[in-house]
């Protein structure tokens, strides 16, 4: 079999793993469906087709391969752990806070952009509620330590080792970290004891009787 021949296989399965799943196959998937020897073979093949302009990938995000013409319906995120939408819980620990991902979840394209490095965390408590943030569902985020004044946030507070997920807002010489439930107080705390860990860009939900 020549190389366009097996860079042609590779891409057959690519384009029906995409039309069946959704999302793109890894690269092992790619190594044992197409019976090929190795992931490095599997990666020259990949270059070629990149070369090709028939796919695009980012190298460091698992299932990112895109074919030319054909729209993506899904992107695998790590949903890594519990976020408190309540008072904050400690993190990191192995029950609330895993840097390595509990599991792989699929989320639209629209709610994680390419380019955009995003993770997913499953929300503890009912400190969002108005802001149609419930107990249980899981919210997408962007990786960044920025955000603007009332956007949706992960605040680590670094004295108490503690994390929680608020709106905030800056105001002269503290930070309000502002629930989204009327029953509940603010947090104020020292700009030099927070740091951002993500905004909110996204959040999924199981529907069921009576959920917002």
């Amino acid at each position: 079999m020549t190389r366009s021949d097996k860079s042609a296989r590779i891409l057959a399965f690519i384009k029906e793993f995409i039309y069946e799943k959704g999302y793109a196959p890894t690269m092992t998937e790619i190594q044992v469906s197409c019976g090929i020897s190795s992931k490095s073979v599997v990666e020259y093949h990949l270059k070629a087709l990149e070369r090709e302009r028939r796919i695009r990938r980012d190298a460091e995000i698992s299932r990112s391969i895109e074919v030319s013409g054909i729209g993506r319906r899904a992107r695998p995120l790590p949903l890594l752990g519990i976020i408190a939408a309540g008072q904050p819980i400690p993190v990191p620990t192995e029950e609330t806070w895993h840097t390595v991902a509990q599991e792989m979840i699929e989320v639209p394209v629209e709610m994680s952009p390419r380019g955009v490095r995003a993770y997913a965390l499953r929300v503890k408590g009912k400190s969002m509620i108005d802001a149609f943030v419930d107990d249980g569902d899981i919210v997408i985020l962007e990786a960044t330590p920025m955000v603007e004044n009332g956007q949706m946030a992960v605040a680590w507070l670094i004295e108490e080792q503690t994390v929680t997920l608020k709106k905030l807002y800056r105001e002269p010489e503290r930070i309000r970290l502002q629930p989204a439930n009327a029953t509940m107080e603010p947090i104020y705390v020292d700009p030099g004891n927070l740091q951002v860990q993500g905004k909110v860009i996204g959040v999924l939900r199981k529907y069921s009787p009576g959920s917002l």
